[in-house]
Protein backbone atom coordinates (compact mmCIF):
# COMPACT_ATOMS: atom_id res chain seq x y z
CA UNK A 1 0.00 0.00 0.00
CA UNK A 2 1.51 3.25 0.86
CA UNK A 3 4.62 1.77 3.13
CA UNK A 4 3.09 3.86 6.20
CA UNK A 5 2.58 1.69 9.30
CA UNK A 6 0.25 3.37 11.58
CA UNK A 7 -1.04 1.75 14.80
CA UNK A 8 -4.39 1.65 15.67
CA UNK A 9 -5.76 1.19 19.28
CA UNK A 10 -9.07 0.03 20.02
CA UNK A 11 -10.90 -0.95 23.52
CA UNK A 12 -13.60 -3.88 22.43
CA UNK A 13 -15.87 -5.52 24.62
CA UNK A 14 -14.69 -9.31 25.49
CA UNK A 15 -16.96 -11.37 23.70
CA UNK A 16 -16.84 -14.28 21.09
CA UNK A 17 -16.45 -13.26 17.54
CA UNK A 18 -15.47 -9.47 18.15
CA UNK A 19 -11.70 -9.90 16.81
CA UNK A 20 -13.28 -11.55 13.48
CA UNK A 21 -15.42 -8.77 13.17
CA UNK A 22 -13.01 -6.38 13.66
CA UNK A 23 -10.57 -8.37 10.99
CA UNK A 24 -13.25 -8.91 8.68
CA UNK A 25 -13.29 -4.92 8.34
CA UNK A 26 -9.99 -4.63 7.23
CA UNK A 27 -9.91 -7.31 5.07
CA UNK A 28 -12.99 -5.63 3.39
CA UNK A 29 -10.78 -2.15 2.74
CA UNK A 30 -7.67 -5.30 1.52
CA UNK A 31 -5.70 -4.01 4.21
CA UNK A 32 -3.09 -6.91 5.76
CA UNK A 33 -2.70 -6.53 9.27
CA UNK A 34 1.21 -6.12 10.08
CA UNK A 35 1.01 -7.30 13.91
CA UNK A 36 -2.10 -7.40 16.08
CA UNK A 37 -2.29 -8.11 19.65
CA UNK A 38 -5.04 -8.33 21.90
CA UNK A 39 -5.27 -8.52 25.77
CA UNK A 40 -7.09 -7.73 28.69
CA UNK A 41 -7.11 -3.84 29.48
CA UNK A 42 -7.53 -1.95 32.74
CA UNK A 43 -11.44 -2.30 32.92
CA UNK A 44 -13.11 -5.60 33.48
CA UNK A 45 -14.96 -6.74 30.72
CA UNK A 46 -12.73 -4.72 27.91
CA UNK A 47 -10.07 -5.87 26.03
CA UNK A 48 -7.20 -3.47 24.64
CA UNK A 49 -6.22 -4.41 20.78
CA UNK A 50 -3.43 -2.76 19.14
CA UNK A 51 -3.26 -2.96 15.13
CA UNK A 52 -0.50 -2.39 12.70
CA UNK A 53 -1.39 -1.69 9.53
CA UNK A 54 -0.11 -0.35 6.18
CA UNK A 55 -2.08 2.10 4.44
CA UNK A 56 -2.47 5.67 3.75
CA UNK A 57 -3.65 8.31 6.51
CA UNK A 58 -7.49 8.62 4.45
CA UNK A 59 -8.08 5.10 4.12
CA UNK A 60 -7.42 4.18 7.62
CA UNK A 61 -9.63 7.11 8.78
CA UNK A 62 -12.20 5.47 6.84
CA UNK A 63 -12.14 1.88 8.15
CA UNK A 64 -11.79 2.87 11.55
CA UNK A 65 -15.33 5.15 11.42
CA UNK A 66 -16.23 1.93 9.61
CA UNK A 67 -14.94 -0.37 13.06
CA UNK A 68 -17.31 2.02 14.80
CA UNK A 69 -20.33 -0.08 13.42
CA UNK A 70 -19.46 -3.09 15.07
CA UNK A 71 -21.24 -2.79 18.29
CA UNK A 72 -18.80 -4.27 20.50
CA UNK A 73 -16.35 -1.47 19.93
CA UNK A 74 -16.09 0.71 22.73
CA UNK A 75 -13.62 3.37 21.64
CA UNK A 76 -10.59 3.13 18.44
CA UNK A 77 -7.60 5.61 18.25
CA UNK A 78 -5.16 6.18 15.25
CA UNK A 79 -1.75 6.56 17.78
CA UNK A 80 0.45 6.59 14.38
CA UNK A 81 0.84 10.37 15.25
CA UNK A 82 1.11 10.91 18.77
CA UNK A 83 4.13 10.52 21.21
CA UNK A 84 3.80 6.77 21.77
CA UNK A 85 5.80 3.87 23.88
CA UNK A 86 6.14 1.14 21.52
CA UNK A 87 6.95 -2.02 22.23
CA UNK A 88 7.36 -6.07 21.66
CA UNK A 89 8.48 -9.25 22.97
CA UNK A 90 10.15 -11.96 21.20
CA UNK A 91 11.67 -14.99 22.29
CA UNK A 92 14.46 -16.60 20.01
CA UNK A 93 14.98 -20.64 20.24
CA UNK A 94 19.32 -20.19 19.12
CA UNK A 95 21.08 -23.44 18.73
CA UNK A 96 24.40 -23.62 20.99
CA UNK A 97 26.89 -25.23 21.11
CA UNK A 98 30.21 -25.34 24.17
CA UNK A 99 31.85 -23.07 21.55
CA UNK A 100 29.60 -20.80 21.09
CA UNK A 101 27.13 -20.26 24.15
CA UNK A 102 29.18 -17.49 25.56
CA UNK A 103 29.48 -15.90 22.50
CA UNK A 104 25.51 -15.57 22.28
CA UNK A 105 25.35 -14.87 26.19
CA UNK A 106 27.60 -11.88 25.47
CA UNK A 107 24.83 -10.56 22.81
CA UNK A 108 21.79 -11.36 25.36
CA UNK A 109 23.26 -9.10 27.41
CA UNK A 110 24.25 -6.36 25.34
CA UNK A 111 20.79 -6.14 24.06
CA UNK A 112 19.75 -6.02 27.32
CA UNK A 113 18.08 -9.28 27.21
CA UNK A 114 18.12 -12.41 29.06
CA UNK A 115 18.38 -16.08 28.71
CA UNK A 116 15.26 -18.20 30.29
CA UNK A 117 15.74 -21.73 29.24
CA UNK A 118 19.13 -23.50 28.91
CA UNK A 119 19.40 -26.89 27.27
CA UNK A 120 22.37 -28.86 26.32
CA UNK A 121 22.23 -27.98 22.45
CA UNK A 122 20.10 -24.58 22.54
CA UNK A 123 19.44 -21.05 24.38
CA UNK A 124 15.64 -19.71 24.92
CA UNK A 125 16.03 -15.98 24.86
CA UNK A 126 13.56 -13.40 25.76
CA UNK A 127 13.89 -9.51 24.86
CA UNK A 128 11.68 -6.80 24.66
CA UNK A 129 11.96 -3.36 22.63
CA UNK A 130 10.81 -2.09 19.10
CA UNK A 131 10.76 -3.79 16.52
CA UNK A 132 13.94 -2.46 15.65
CA UNK A 133 16.05 -3.74 18.56
CA UNK A 134 13.97 -7.19 18.35
CA UNK A 135 15.04 -7.38 14.12
CA UNK A 136 18.63 -6.47 15.20
CA UNK A 137 19.26 -9.15 18.08
CA UNK A 138 17.24 -11.35 15.57
CA UNK A 139 20.08 -10.68 12.69
CA UNK A 140 22.72 -10.94 15.44
CA UNK A 141 21.85 -14.64 16.74
CA UNK A 142 20.64 -15.77 13.23
CA UNK A 143 24.53 -16.88 12.12
CA UNK A 144 24.25 -19.05 15.40
CA UNK A 145 21.28 -21.07 13.90
CA UNK A 146 17.65 -19.92 14.89
CA UNK A 147 15.50 -22.88 15.86
CA UNK A 148 12.44 -21.01 16.25
CA UNK A 149 11.32 -17.56 16.38
CA UNK A 150 8.30 -16.20 18.28
CA UNK A 151 6.94 -12.26 18.46
CA UNK A 152 3.92 -10.66 19.76
CA UNK A 153 3.84 -8.00 17.63
CA UNK A 154 3.58 -3.95 18.42
CA UNK A 155 1.46 -2.85 21.77
CA UNK A 156 1.01 0.72 21.74
CA UNK A 157 0.54 3.52 24.64
CA UNK A 158 0.57 7.32 24.28
CA UNK A 159 3.31 9.09 26.72
CA UNK A 160 2.33 11.15 29.67
CA UNK A 161 -1.14 11.75 31.07
CA UNK A 162 -3.16 11.26 28.20
CA UNK A 163 -4.85 7.69 28.20
CA UNK A 164 -4.76 5.92 24.40
CA UNK A 165 -7.95 4.98 24.39
CA UNK A 166 -10.29 5.22 27.41
CA UNK A 167 -13.13 4.08 28.00
CA UNK A 168 -16.44 5.92 29.52
CA UNK A 169 -15.97 6.33 32.61
CA UNK A 170 -17.91 4.51 35.45
CA UNK A 171 -19.11 6.21 38.93
CA UNK A 172 -19.53 2.29 40.11
CA UNK A 173 -17.72 -1.33 39.63
CA UNK A 174 -19.29 -3.87 37.49
CA UNK A 175 -21.13 -0.94 35.39
CA UNK A 176 -22.02 -1.55 31.46
CA UNK A 177 -20.13 0.38 28.97
CA UNK A 178 -21.70 1.63 26.36
CA UNK A 179 -21.12 0.20 22.61
CA UNK A 180 -20.30 2.44 19.86
CA UNK A 181 -23.56 0.93 18.13
CA UNK A 182 -25.66 0.22 21.36
CA UNK A 183 -28.78 2.47 21.42
CA UNK A 184 -29.14 2.26 17.21
CA UNK A 185 -33.09 1.54 17.18
CA UNK A 186 -32.84 -1.81 15.53
CA UNK A 187 -34.85 -3.28 12.28
CA UNK A 188 -38.28 -3.20 13.17
CA UNK A 189 -37.94 -1.48 16.24
CA UNK A 190 -39.41 1.86 15.03
CA UNK A 191 -42.97 1.00 16.42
Amino acid sequence: MSGRLHTIVALVENRPGVLNKIASKWRQRAFNIESLTVGPSEVAGLSRMTFTVDGAAHDIEQVTKQLYKVIEVVKITDVTDEGTIARELALLKVSATKESRSAIIEIVDVFRAKVVDVSPDSLVVETTGTEEKIDAIVAMLAPFGLKELVRTGRVAMVRGATTTVAAPSSNGAGRHHRSAGEGKPKLGSLI
